[in-house]
């Protein structure tokens, strides 16, 4: 069988009257969608949009829920009781998956997002909240790091894992993200997020900031839809991996 990954990015983050990445451009790419659930952005009408034109697309839909921080997108570090976040995580995956089923399609798997995501890799407690969540939901995948603390929890569950690998953001040597406040923390030229995620299919590895190879050997690759080009790096993404005769299709979707 040839080599199939998934292609995923972040929807659904605008907020009311604002919006944010470019949802649009990405579902003409993607094969699944992370959609925002109302903590760090999105709101229902948001949300609801985004499902709707996600299933038009035959994109899959999975919830994305941060930390309940609107004023720094999610991105700043909380400090939560483990038992409070579980109850905010079920409460954000339950309307995302609510608004699913209002438009006749399916939630199939769960993304944390920014500084949630980033300090469960290596936190038990913060990745054991996401698991226990995950686990008032039938049927649902996890995308998280291969050998992180989040795919631990989550497959000691008996959770499906998609290991991810991303195709817009720089990796220190120790495999964990260049901050986005460093230089070489965001990848915009389509070229090189190409010819990255061919290789991260291909060879399993991802060159750092400091020229380390580094094994990720990921089932799902995402482009964040606040990067700058989005819509034109999953695209080029797309193009590349069809061109190295690589499927393109959700992580279910292989028997």
């Amino acid at each position: 069988m040839r080599a199939t990954v998934d292609l995923n990015a972040d929807g659904g983050e605008g907020f009311g009257a604002y919006t944010i990445g470019a949802d649009t451009e990405l579902l003409r790419s993607v094969t699944s969608l992370n959609v925002a659930c109302g903590a760090h952005a999105g709101d229902p009408v948001v949300i609801r949009a985004v499902i709707r034109a996600a299933a038009a697309a035959g994109v899959a839909v999975g919830a994305h829920p941060g930390f309940p921080d609107l004023q720094g997108f999610g991105r700043r570090a909380m400090q939560i009781a483990s038992t409070d976040l579980v109850a905010m995580l079920i409460y954000q995956i339950g309307a995302v998956a609510a608004l699913a089923a209002s438009e006749g399609t399916r939630l199939r798997h769960v993304k944390a997002h920014g500084a949630l995501y980033n300090m469960a890799v290596a936190d038990a407690a913060l990745a054991g909240a996401i698991a226990e969540a995950m686990s008032a939901f039938d049927g649902l995948w996890l995308y998280a790091p291969r050998d992180s603390a989040m795919a631990a929890a989550a497959e000691s569950r008996g959770i499906m894992v998609a290991y991810e690998a991303f195709l817009d953001r720089g990796y220190r040597r120790d495999g964990t993200l260049v901050p986005r406040t460093e230089p070489g923390a965001l990848l915009t030229d389509p070229a090189q997020v190409a010819a990255r995620a061919v290789t991260l299919v291909t060879d399993g590895t991802v060159t750092a900031s400091d020229g380390t190879s580094i094994s990720l050997r990921p089932r799902t690759l995402c482009v964040h839809s606040d990067t700058p080009g989005a819509g034109a790096l999953a695209a080029a993404a797309r193009a590349a991996l069809r061109a190295a005769g690589v499927r393109v299709a959700p992580p279910w979707s292989v028997p």
